[in-house]
């Protein structure tokens, strides 16, 4: 393998490494699966969701056979335009092979070469071509349109990657198929002329933006929002996002905006860590302290310089009124703290999130990197004036890389052990924490305390919990629940008795997915323990008079997911909501309200976990009402007490829905 012009290997992402290298079957065509086992009956008391099926609308990627290649070599802009070659701007990536059409188009992801004027900017980018191929892909290049498609490609391409291997499984898009029967997640690198970007669920689309620059001074010519890493990386997040959790994408609460936003952002910083050049100029610039690394923590730097009035980079993933606790550069006052406030923006709000997970990496990377420095400093600690030398970057930027991996899949992971609805960031604590636990149960370099500590700091508590112990926020486990779940083991739902194509992670056929659902269904409502799944009958006294849609099986899925040590874990991870019609007397609105829960099975058909959010919680309901009745959920109100479907994603990332979202609050107020 050759080295690249920067000087050296390709980067290639850990998740990239174990994909690319797990061989699985093809699954078997329909014709050759095998007849049913007959009917199924129709569900009386509850309903199965059309996501449970769609898992097997072909959206499974190319696996590995025979002799083909590992990976694909592919150029891209590490961070944007912005950033010198010194400094890792571009970088050569290996992404887990496929074979692709022009576009490129894939069994994930297909590239529309097309402007928003009908241009195709040369034609479709094929990757296959020989002359394309011995480059590893088209150069790098602002002005080159095939460059932006291959971009896009790659970068979502490794971040798709990242959550497989975190979760164990496929992910399946929460978008619905399309009238042109596309099953990929469509990508139009130049959507349209402005500065918001964005996930479309309604068409299955990322669309991103271009313009010309605010600051010809230093940046003339026009932005694409395609050529920066972290934009194209917080998009398809979004997307992915979707697919795991279609009830993240309404909005409920504060914290359920904020959090779309924060998670997208930790995904796109740690996914800087995957690139070698990157954290090597990272750590050499900032001595080996990732706190003042801004190429590693500086969140789209480009978009930020050129499309707003402060030079600086969109987000961070540092607080830097404190920089943990160190004075500021105007005198040795210490600031406090970024704190969580529920009334901030939501990429304001998200920004806490992001700030507080950062905090934990860097406790940990300091506790893991201490005797590397002791060595290098003959003990003392304190790292002489000048560059640190090249084999102590070399072995900073390794264990940053490695560090940064696991916390990335620590934050994937835990979006199994999150409810279904209504997400809040202590809740996403306690996911973190369970989800690590029960795969880690021993933490030597004290991960978890870390992540505790951080939470504390920024002032992010979950609810319901006697402390911030470890074992408080741990979910309770089915006995333990204020009504126990005290089951024999489901039979219907053993690894025994599952159907898979040849994968544990990839299920037999639709038939099987529906048989598991139509068990799992039968199960949580049934009469006598129905509430502790968070579900309710049209004419209980809690509903208060309101009625309720029969629960829905949102999703069933197996997993596999292996840890740090080697150690392998399976489960089922089952997702059942419910739609009650909230109807406020005083004001004489009725608005959506949903409840139900996150159900954990194991491979014997013992429920684990079940992670509840009650139909019935009237304080949770007018917690509701309240955010969509106030300045900042205003503009978010008709989506669920009107018939108004907008974009979220789009809402979120519109600077003009601000504005427009005041004025409702306005004319709904006064």
């Amino acid at each position: 393998m050759t080295e690249t012009a920067e000087g050296s290997l390709p980067s290639t992402p850990e998740s990239v490494k174990a994909a690319s290298q797990s061989s699985e079957p093809e699954p078997l065509a329909p014709d050759t699966q095998g007849p049913p086992e007959g009917p199924l009956e129709k569900e009386e008391n509850f309903l199965i969701g059309e996501a449970v099926g769609r898992v097997m609308e072909g959206r499974r990627p190319d696996e590995r056979r025979g002799d083909k290649p590992l990976f694909r070599p592919l150029r891209i802009f590490a961070l944007d335009p912005s950033v010198s070659r010194l400094e890792g701007a571009t970088a050569l990536v290996n992404v887990k092979y496929e074979p692709l059409e022009p576009g490129p188009k894939g069994k994930l992801f297909c590239v529309d070469s097309r402007s928003e004027t009908g241009d195709s900017g040369g034609g479709a980018l094929d990757l296959e071509d020989r002359d394309i191929l011995i480059r590893n892909g088209v150069d790098p290049s602002t002005a080159d349109p095939r460059f932006q498609d291959q971009m896009v490609y790659a970068v979502c391409s490794m971040v798709y990657t990242s959550f497989r291997t975190a979760l164990g499984r496929h992910i399946t898009w929460g978008f619905k198929k399309p009238e042109d029967e596309r099953l990929q997640l469509l990508i139009r690198p130049r959507a349209f002329e402005g500065n918001n970007s964005h996930y479309d669920k309604s068409t299955g689309e990322l669309r991103f933006g271009y313009y010309r620059s605010k600051t010809p001074g230093e940046f003339p010519g026009t932005v694409y929002a395609c050529l920066s890493h972290d934009t194209v990386a917080h998009e398809v997040t979004h997307a992915l996002l979707d697919g795991l959790r279609a009830h993240f994408s309404l909005p409920t609460s504060p914290d359920v905006l904020a959090f779309h936003e924060g998670f997208a952002d930790l995904v796109a910083v740690f996914q800087h860590f995957s690139y070698e050049q990157v954290v090597r100029a990272a750590i050499r610039k900032s001595r080996g302290t990732i706190s003042r690394a801004a190429l590693l923590t500086d969140i789209a730097r480009q978009l930020g310089q050129t499309g707003r009035e402060y030079k600086t980079a969109l987000r961070s993933a540092i607080d830097f009124a404190t920089e943990h606790g160190e004075d500021t550069e105007s005198g040795s006052v210490k600031k406090p703290p970024k704190l969580y406030d529920p009334s901030l923006e939501p990429h304001e709000l998200g920004s806490i999130l992001v700030i507080a997970v950062f905090e934990a990496f860097i406790t940990v990377f300091r506790r893991k990197t201490e005797r590397l420095v002791r060595l290098a400093t003959n003990g003392t600690g304190r790292l002489t004036e000048g560059d640190i030398s090249a084999d102590l970057q070399a072995a900073l930027a390794e264990k940053a890389s490695k560090l940064a991996s696991q916390f990335l899949t620590m934050c994937i992971r835990a979006i199994d052990y999150c409810p279904p609805v209504d997400i809040s960031f202590g809740e996403y604590l306690r996911a973190v924490i369970t989800a690590d636990e029960d795969l880690v149960p021993d933490d030597p370099w004290a991960y978890r305390e870390a992540w505790i500590d951080a939470f504390r700091r920024h002032h992010i508590y979950p609810g319901n919990v006697e402390d911030l112990s470890e074992d408080s926020l741990l979910w309770l486990k089915p006995e333990k629940l204020p009504t126990p779940l005290c089951f024999l083991p489901i039979r219907g739902l053993t690894f025994g008795r599952l159907k898979f194509s040849g994968d544990p992670a990839w299920p037999a056929n639709e038939n099987e997915l529906r048989r598991q659902a139509k068990v799992l269904g039968e199960i949580v409502t049934n009469p006598s323990f129905s509430a502790s799944f968070g579900l309710a009958k049209s004419g209980d006294a809690a509903l208060n008079g309101d009625e309720v849609n029969l629960p829905k099986v949102q999703s069933i899925r197996s997993s596999r997911r292996i840890g740090p040590s080697g150690q392998v874990v399976f489960d089922i991870v089952a997702e059942v909501t419910q739609k009650r019609m909230a109807q406020f007397k005083q004001t004489k609105e009725t608005c959506t309200f949903y409840g139900g829960s996150t159900i954990i099975i194991d491979p014997d058909g013992f429920i684990r976990y079940v992670i509840t959010k009650r139909v019935t919680d009237s304080d949770r309901m007018f917690e509701q009402k309240k955010f969509l009745d106030s300045l900042q959920g205003a503009k978010y109100k008709p989506s669920l007490c009107g018939t108004e479907t907008p974009n979220l994603f789009q809402m979120l990332h519109d600077d003009d829905s601000v504005k427009r979202g005041a004025d409702l609050y306005f004319s709904l107020n006064v």
